[in-house]
């Protein structure tokens, strides 16, 4: 089973790169299953239920999230229901919503877990011991599983991915929409990268119009952050699974930038 995983869609730029490439790249690397984060997919920040639905209707099977999930009030009245979303699972247990999922993917299930980091960010419970509590629940349904922690500091990141290799099929890092250059299949069978990357504005500051942060940087004034205009990249990795026992056999990061 290969599966696309794509880096956090920022904004409109995003989504209508997706819209216009995301067949050729599902075709290109004969994709059975696309997950993307999508924490900044409405505005450059949060989720809308007209987004979501943009998304999946594109092609995209689930989405998970990070620190920005509640920034667009509305996902309060769709995410208890919307079984294809999955915010990070370290939250509160009363927290609307869901931590991990499995879904069924062309006749395999397939498990999902959102993780937030501790450094640099607020959190509230150890993501490390909540990783093995929702692995221990997803097991009984499916050995493939993929993490996406939604993490600062590239340490806590690294740290995670050698804490669960042979427990999941993929560490992925998100949040920080820079990818890195670290790929790969981790000693008992886990693929792991850093951090995925963005999908969005390439002429930008993390998908922001760059003169606004170097304002932000350069001067004591508050600034609105924009999404950039410009060309348009799409971050991704494509990890190649064992639908028996759930191990990683190869991943390629994926770079695409468009005019």
């Amino acid at each position: 089973m290969k599966i696309l995983i794509i880096g956090d869609i920022v904004g409109r730029p995003g989504r209508n790169i997706l819209k216009e490439h995301l067949q050729e790249l599902i075709s290109e690397y004969n994709i059975d299953i696309v997950i993307a984060n999508g924490e900044n997919a409405a505005g450059g920040n949060g989720l809308t239920r007209k987004v979501a639905d943009e998304l999946f209707e594109i092609g995209i099977s689930a989405l998970t999230m990070g620190n920005h999930v509640w920034d667009q009030k509305e996902i309060l009245k769709f995410i208890d229901e919307e079984m294809r979303i999955v915010r990070p699972a370290n939250y509160l247990e009363e927290t609307p919503g869901r931590g991990s999922i499995a879904l069924n993917f062309k006749n395999t299930k397939i498990g999902i877990i959102n993780l937030q980091g501790t450094t640099f960010m607020p959190c509230n419970r150890n993501p490390f011991f909540v990783a093995l509590e929702e692995i221990e629940k997803l097991k009984k349904e499916t050995n493939i599983i993929l993490v996406d922690f939604h993490a600062e500091a590239t340490s806590e990141k690294i740290a995670m991915g050698y804490f669960l290799d042979g427990k999941v099929s993929c560490v992925f890092g998100t949040h920080t929409h820079v990818q890195t250059a670290d790929e790969k299949i981790l000693q008992n069978g886990t693929a792991y990268i850093t951090d995925v990357g963005m999908t969005g504005p390439s002429d930008s500051i993390l998908g922001i119009d760059k003169e606004l942060i170097i304002k932000k940087f350069t001067s004591s004034v508050p600034v609105r952050f924009e999404v950039a205009k410009g060309p348009t990249q799409i971050n991704a990795i494509v990890i190649s699974v064992n639908e028996i026992t759930g191990k990683c056999y190869s991943i390629e990061r994926i770079n695409k930038i468009y005019a």
